[in-house]
């Protein structure tokens, strides 16, 4: 099955010639089982930025965290009978708050 996608006026890029697609890649770029542990000496590095440390210890803190099933339970009852209300300067301050943690330098 072919399946033509407009370009939409956008340049066109070079494609790869048929049959190379199909072969996967490893760090150093040699394909599939061919690479059998030559290195060319380049160390390839990883830097997390702050805000990305921030994000995993914060997910890492969420981890044990247990539900309030009373808590959830009087919310849908609120949902369900249309008295629900949300405070937005609340949310508004604790997304300011989130921001600031998350951009806060070291």
């Amino acid at each position: 099955m072919n399946t033509t996608i407009s370009n939409n006026g956008l340049p066109k890029l070079p494609q790869a010639p048929s049959g190379q697609g199909s072969t996967t890649q490893n760090a150093t770029g040699a394909a599939g089982s061919e690479a059998t542990g030559s290195t060319t000496g380049s160390d390839d590095r990883v830097q997390i930025t702050d805000s990305a440390r921030a994000l995993q210890e914060a997910s890492r803190a969420g981890n044990g965290a247990e539900v309030d099933t009373r808590k959830v339970a009087q919310i849908r009852q609120a949902l369900a009978n249309g008295t629900y209300r949300v405070d937005a300067g609340r949310i508004a301050d604790r997304m300011l708050s989130l921001e600031s943690q998350l951009t806060k330098k070291p």
